[in-house]
C-alpha cells in the first residue's frame, strides 16, 4: 500500500569490478515497462538459463571464474531480482523474473559485421537479459519447424567502382584528409550528451584511424574522462599513464591527476591513490581540480571507515570554494554522509540549504537521493523527504519512470506534517496528473484522511462515521485513525467494554503517530473494572484486574477484596488488605486486620494467623456482638491444620462460650473425636462424642453416623461402660446405613450382647450382620462368633 509510495525504484544501475561490468537500464515500449540487463567481461563466461514446462525462463544462471575484489549487493527493479555468490573461487550471478525475461549471447558488432546468425553458443565475452510483462520488446518471435533451415543473414549496400580525383596526367591525387577535426567535434558533442559509449567508440575509432592526430592529447583526455564517467577504473588508470607521460604540459594535467587519483582508489590501490592527490594539492593547488581531488579524497576516507575526517575536507571546502557546483556536489555528500551513518538530524539542515541553492543537484544523484529521501521517511522526518522529492519533481522529465511515485510521495509526506495545505495541493497535482495511476486509491485515501481535522459532527453521527471508516479502510492509515479517535470517543461516553474490544486493534496502531494507546486501554479497563465492581461481576473484575495490573483508590477497596476473596485471587486480596492494616480508623484497622487473616488461613500461612486473631481479640474484647468473634472458629481451624489436639481443645471452650453447641461446630467436634481415637484418648472420644450425639439429636441429623457411634461405642467397650456401649451401638437401628456399616454394627452389636450374656441376642444380631452383607468381613466374623 503505501510503501509502494513511500520507497519509489530505481531504473538505472550501473557497476563495474574491474573487467566485468553490470548494467541495468530501463525504458517503455508501447506503454509497456521493460529493462535490460548486460553482464560483459574480458574473458568469455557461460550463461544458461532454466526453463518451466510451458518454456518459460524461471531462472538464469552466469558463472565467471575470475573473483572480484569486493562482493556485489543485490540488486531488485521491477523485472528482475538479483543475487551474486562465490563458491569455490567461482562468481555466479543468479538472476530470477519478477514478470518475463529472455536470454541472448551479444556476439555480433554490427557496426562491423554485415552478417549474422542464430548462434546457440555456451560462452561468450557479453550477454544480454530482456524482462518484460507480455510481449518482448523490438521483437517478433516465431515458431520454427523442425524441418527447417537456418540460414546467415547477409545486409550489405552495393558497393560501387570509386575513381577519386586525378591530376592532368590522370593520376591520383593525394590530399592530406582533415577528418580528424570532423570527428573531434562530435567526441566533445557526445561527452556533452552523456553518450559515453557512442564517445568511446568513437575516441578509438579516431585514434586507430588518425594515429599523428593533433588532438591526440585532447583524445587522449576524453578517454580517460568517458571512462571515468563509465566506471572503468582501469581503463583510466592505463590511459592517464599514457596521457601523463606524454602530454605532461597540458592544460588538462590538474583534472586527469584528479581522476586517476580516484580510479587508483576504487581499484583499492590506496598508496599510488594517495601519491597522484599528493602531487595534485602540491602542483596544481590554485586549479579547481583540486577541489574536485579533496572532494574524492573525503570519498576514499569514507570508504575506510573515517566518515569524520572526510566530513572535516567538506566543511573546509564549503567554507573556501566559490564554485557553485563543487559547493552543491559537496554539499550532497554530506547529506550522503550522515544519511549512511543514520545521522539524518545532521544531515537535514543540508537538505534545506542544497534544495533552495540547487534543487536540481538531487537529480543529477537521482538514485542516491531516493535512497537518501526514503531514509528521512523511515526516521518521521517528512519535511526533509517531501523536500528532496519536491526537488526531483521539479528537474526530471515528467516521463521518468520515477515521477509518479514521487509526486505521490511529496503529498503523502507532507499530508503528515503542519503542511496540511500543501499536503493538499500534492494530492490534487497527484490525482489530476493520473486519474487511474499506480498509487491513485492510495493518495485518495491520504486526501480523505485529512477530513479528521475538519469533522465537528455529534457523538452518534462520528460513530458511525469511524466504524465506516474502520471497514474501507482496514488496515490502513485513515482506518488506524479511525480505531484511535472511536476508541478516545467510547471512554469518553464511559463505553468502556466497547473500548476493550478494540484492545487488539488499538494497540497495534503506530506508536509514533498514535502515541498514548496504552493509556487509552488502561482508562478502560480502569472504567469497566468500576462497573463491574457496581455490578458484583467479580469474575469480570479479577479478569481485568490480573490483565491490566490495575491498582484502584481505597474506595474501590471492599469490592475489589471480596471479588478477589470469591474467585480466589489471594494475592490481589492482601494486597489490598495490606495497604489497610494501618489505617488510624480502628473499625477500619480491625475490619482489614479480620480480613488479612482470612487471607492468611486460606493460603496456610498459619503463625499469621495465629498473630492476627490475638490482635483481633484483644481489640474486640468485651464486645459481645462483635462480627469478628468467629475468630475463635478460625483459632481452632488453624490448631487443627497444626494438628494441636490441647490447643484444639482451649479453643473449642471459647466457641462454646461464644456460640454454645452450635450445629455449625460439628465438624470441629468431630476433628477431637478423631484426634482422640488417635491418641486412644478414651475420655477425648466420649467427651465430644457425646456432643456431637446430642447437637445431632437436637438438629435431626445423622451426618456424623455412624462414624461419630463406631468410635463413641468402642470407648465404652475399652472403658468398660458396656450398657452405654450398648445404647449407642443400638441408636443406629434407626440410621439408615449402607450394607456394610450395617454388617458392621450388627456385629458390633452382637459382640456387646456376648459381653451382657444375651446369647440370643447376640446370635439374632450375628446373623442380622451376616444378611446384610453376606461377603463382608464383618460377617465373616459374625459367622466365626456363631460357632462359639
Amino acid at each position: 500500500m503505501l510503501k509502494t509510495v513511500l520507497f519509489a525504484l530505481v531504473s538505472i544501475f550501473n557497476y563495474s569490478l574491474f573487467a566485468l561490468e553490470i548494467s541495468i537500464q530501463g525504458a517503455k515500449e508501447e506503454h509497456q515497462s521493460y529493462s535490460t540487463l548486460h553482464i560483459k567481461n574480458e574473458d568469455k563466461f557461460s550463461c544458461e538459463d532454466q526453463k518451466n514446462e510451458f518454456g518459460t525462463t524461471t531462472e538464469i544462471t552466469c558463472t565467471i571464474l575470475k573473483v572480484p575484489p569486493r562482493k556485489l549487493r543485490d540488486i531488485t527493479n521491477t523485472h528482475f531480482r538479483i543475487k551474486t555468490e562465490i563458491s569455490k573461487k567461482t562468481f555466479i550471478i543468479t538472476i530470477k523474473p519478477l514478470q518475463k525475461m529472455k536470454l541472448y549471447p551479444m556476439i555480433f558488432d554490427l557496426t562491423k559485421e554485415d552478417t549474422v546468425f542464430n548462434s546457440k553458443i555456451k560462452t561468450a565475452k557479453e550477454w544480454i537479459v530482456i524482462g518484460y510483462q507480455e510481449n518482448i520488446p523490438f521483437m517478433k518471435e516465431s515458431k520454427k519447424s523442425d524441418t527447417s533451415i537456418d540460414f546467415p543473414f547477409t545486409l550489405m549496400a552495393d558497393k560501387l567502382p570509386y575513381v577519386g580525383s586525378l591530376d592532368f596526367n590522370g593520376n591520383p591525387v593525394y590530399i592530406k584528409r582533415v577528418g580528424d577535426v570532423k570527428e573531434y567535434i562530435k567526441i566533445k558533442k557526445l561527452y556533452a550528451d552523456k553518450e559515453y559509449e557512442n564517445c568511446l567508440d568513437m575516441i578509438n575509432g579516431v585514434m586507430k584511424e588518425y594515429p599523428g592526430s593533433l588532438f591526440n592529447a585532447e583524445l587522449m583526455f576524453y578517454k580517460i574522462r568517458v571512462n571515468a564517467k563509465l566506471e572503468r577504473y582501469e581503463s583510466v588508470i592505463e590511459a592517464s599513464k599514457v596521457y601523463l607521460r606524454e602530454f605532461s604540459s597540458d592544460e588538462n594535467v590538474p583534472e586527469v591527476l584528479s581522476l586517476v587519483a580516484r580510479a587508483y582508489f576504487k581499484a583499492g590501490a590506496i598508496s599510488d591513490a594517495d601519491y597522484f592527490f599528493d602531487r595534485l594539492f602540491s602542483e596544481h593547488d590554485d586549479s579547481e581540480y583540486a577541489e574536485w581531488g579533496y572532494i574524492y579524497k573525503a570519498e576514499m576516507l569514507e570508504s575506510s571507515g573515517a566518515s569524520m575526517k572526510a566530513i572535516s575536507i567538506y566543511k573546509n571546502l564549503l567554507s573556501k570554494t566559490k564554485s557553485v557546483e563543487i559547493g552543491s556536489e559537496v554539499t550532497f555528500r554530506m547529506i550522503r554522509n550522515f544519511a549512511g551513518a543514520s545521522k539524518y538530524k545532521e544531515a537535514a539542515p543540508f537538505v534545506q540549504k542544497l534544495a533552495n541553492a540547487t534543487p536540481k543537484h538531487f537529480a543529477l544523484n537521482l538514485a542516491q537521493s531516493i535512497d537518501i529521501m526514503n531514509g528521512f521517511a523511515e526516521r518521521g522526518d517528512y519535511i526533509s523527504a517531501s523536500t528532496i522529492s519536491k526537488s526531483l519533481i521539479d528537474n526530471i522529465d515528467t516521463k521518468d519512470d520515477n515521477y509518479e511515485s514521487l509526486l505521490a510521495s511529496s503529498g503523502v509526506w507532507l499530508s503528515k506534517t503542519e503542511q496540511k495545505k500543501e499536503a493538499l495541493v500534492m494530492l490534487n497535482r497527484y490525482l489530476k496528473s493520473y486519474s487511474d495511476g499506480t498509487y491513485t486509491k492510495e493518495v485518495q485515501t491520504i486526501k480523505d484522511s485529512l477530513f479528521f481535522d475538519l469533522d465537528d459532527s455529534n457523538n452518534s453521527t462520528k460513530m458511525s462515521t469511524y466504524d465506516k471508516l474502520m471497514s474501507e479502510y482496514n488496515k490502513d492509515s485513515i482506518g488506524d485513525r479511525a480505531v484511535y479517535e472511536k476508541a478516545k470517543l467510547l471512554n469518553k461516553n464511559r463505553r468502556f467494554d466497547e473500548t476493550l474490544a478494540l484492545e487488539n486493534r488499538v494497540l497495534t496502531l503506530n506508536k509514533e503517530h498514535f502515541k498514548d494507546t496504552g493509556q487509552i486501554i488502561i482508562d478502560a479497563a480502569i472504567g469497566a473494572m468500576k462497573q463491574s465492581l457496581g455490578k458484583k461481576e467479580c469474575n469480570r473484575v479479577l479478569t481485568l484486574s490480573t490483565k491490566y495490573k490495575i491498582q484502584l483508590s481505597n474506595e474501590w477497596d471492599d469490592g475489589v477484596y471480596e471479588c478477589a476473596m470469591k474467585g480466589a485471587d489471594y494475592t490481589l486480596a492482601k494486597k489490598v488488605a495490606n495497604k489497610n492494616l494501618k489505617s488510624k480508623d480502628l473499625e477500619l484497622r480491625k475490619l482489614w486486620l479480620y480480613r488479612y487473616m482470612k487471607i492468611d488461613f486460606a493460603t496456610g500461612n498459619y503463625s499469621n494467623v495465629l498473630e492476627a486473631s490475638k490482635e483481633i481479640v484483644t481489640l474486640t474484647k468485651g464486645d459481645k456482638n462483635s462480627k469478628y468473634k468467629d475468630v475463635y472458629r478460625y483459632i481452632f481451624d488453624t490448631y487443627q491444620r497444626l494438628e494441636d489436639s490441647n490447643k484444639m481443645i482451649n479453643a473449642i471452650a471459647d466457641i462454646e462460650r461464644v456460640y454454645g453447641q452450635d450445629y455449625l461446630d460439628i465438624d470441629r467436634y468431630v476433628a477431637l473425636l478423631s484426634a482422640g481415637s488417635v491418641k486412644r484418648d478414651n475420655n477425648l472420644v466420649i467427651r465430644y462424642g457425646e456432643q456431637i450425639m446430642k447437637i445431632q439429636a437436637s438438629s435431626k441429623s445423622n451426618a456424623q453416623s455412624p462414624f461419630a457411634e463406631f468410635a463413641l461405642y468402642q470407648a465404652y467397650v475399652e472403658k468398660e461402660n458396656n450398657k452405654r456401649a450398648l445404647e449407642i451401638i443400638k441408636s443406629l437401628d434407626a440410621v439408615k446405613l449402607n450394607k456394610t456399616d450395617r454388617a458392621r454394627q450388627k456385629y458390633l452389636l452382637g459382640s456387646i450382647y456376648d459381653k451382657l450374656w444375651k446369647n440370643d441376642d447376640a446370635k439374632k444380631a450375628y446373623t442380622d450382620s451376616i444378611k446384610a452383607d453376606p461377603t463382608s468381613a464383618w460377617a465373616k466374623l459374625s459367622r466365626g462368633a456363631k460357632e462359639i
